[in-house]
């Protein structure tokens, strides 16, 4: 896996202090990107799983992959999704992608199994929002994945209120 960095003590990247794992690569290329270094899938270096897994350990918090867009890497980062949701963590997943173009991709499917919370959608500059909870613009969505289908999207909420979007 291309890892760009590992912040642990955020809470801007879900709920609660968070381990986020940057990712590198993404084609999206979203004008106004916080991140665009992140573009570059030959950026950062190289990271086992078990690197990954020492860093997470050591500080106890639950896990947010981001980037880029960690689905770019999905198939290598399952067995790490795997791993962290066998030790307990809750994981939360940043992609540009829509849900429902992705539900049914055979490559990155078994990654969003594993996956509480994704937040979904490219950032776009003109609904960029700072007043927004774990988001950057109001297209985005957080689409709690243990309880959504592609046919009826939930969004997560704080006191796990089940409505479709």
């Amino acid at each position: 896996m291309r890892v760009l960095d590992i912040i642990p003590g955020t809470s801007v990247d879900g709920p609660g202090l968070r381990t986020a794992i940057y990712f590198a690569g993404c084609t999206h290329q979203c004008p106004g990107c916080h991140n665009p270094q992140s573009w570059d899938a030959d950026g950062g270096r190289e990271m086992s799983v078990q690197e990954i897994v020492d860093v997470v350990e050591e500080n106890g918090f639950d896990v947010t992959f981001t980037g880029g867009d960690p689905l770019f890497q999905a198939e290598a980062l399952l067995p790490l999704a795997r791993e962290l949701k066998q030790r307990g963590y809750g994981l939360w997943c940043y992609t540009g992608y829509l849900y429902e173009s992705v539900a049914g991709r055979e490559d990155i499917a078994p990654l969003l199994d594993e996956i509480d919370v994704l937040v979904d959608g490219p950032f776009v500059n003109d609904l960029r929002d700072v007043h927004l909870r774990f988001r950057g613009s109001s297209n985005q969505r957080l689409v709690d994945l243990r309880k959504s289908t592609p046919a009826c999207v939930v969004e997560w909420q704080d006191n796990s209120e089940l409505f479709c979007l």
